[in-house]
């Protein structure tokens, strides 16, 4: 699956995004928004991890669905 088709079903990966890293916040998945530089740096914020690891991190979440 690309990320143009997570971000239109945003809404539906919300709790998938929750549930693969528990630390992002409610507010946090919504201010996201489907927007893959956004999830990267909030995901980088809460785990207080570089770049390229959340990248690779949310790679991973695009390949399993």
């Amino acid at each position: 699956m690309n990320w143009d088709r997570i971000e239109g079903n945003w809404k539906q990966f919300k709790g998938t995004a929750q549930e693969n890293w528990g630390k992002l916040t409610n507010d946090d998945v919504d201010v996201v928004a489907g927007k893959r530089e956004q999830l990267v740096g909030k995901i980088q914020e809460r785990y207080g991890i570089e770049k390229d690891e959340a990248e690779r991190q949310v790679d991973e979440f695009v390949a399993k669905y």
